[in-house]
């Protein structure tokens, strides 16, 4: 019989990026981080954002996470980061539009972005939070077909 594999039976996240205040004051606002790759035949099943560290200093802490370069809201839409209380999950435009499954196969490797919108970023002095992505790849388990 098939066992689990690691990224199976690890709390359901293939990818997790985690960041704090800092490296959002570094980033800037309008500015994104590169967090994942999806390859090729992938999709996103789901997306989640865990406030680890209360943000101080700020109360417009918002982002978003997708694919998108411009406006990388797919997964995560306008997250108000500093106010969030409990962890937030699939809020983007793909997966409040009607989909019931994973987000749509990307034909070729593609990126995924967290992009602050936070105009008073500079003023942060506390806050930490991780972003969690479960990112389907069925070609992973097949020879010489992995990216």
């Amino acid at each position: 019989m098939p066992k689990l594999t690691v990224n199976e039976a690890v709390a359901g996240f293939t990818h997790v990026f985690e960041f704090d205040y800092v490296d959002l004051i570094a980033l800037g606002t309008g500015n994104k981080f590169t967090i994942a790759t999806i390859p090729a035949g992938g999709a996103v099943e789901m997306a989640c954002v865990h406030k680890v560290t209360a943000a101080a200093g700020s109360t417009s802490v918002v982002f978003d996470v997708g694919t998108t370069s411009g406006d990388p809201d797919e997964f995560i839409d306008n997250l108000d980061a500093d106010g969030m209380t409990v962890p937030v999950f699939n809020t983007g435009d793909q997966f409040t539009s009607g989909y019931t499954k994973p987000v749509t196969a990307v034909t070729s490797a593609t990126t995924v972005y967290l992009k602050l919108t936070d105009a008073a970023v500079a003023s942060l002095t506390a806050g930490k939070w991780i972003v969690g992505l479960r990112i389907l790849n069925l070609a992973q388990y097949v020879k010489g077909l992995a990216a």
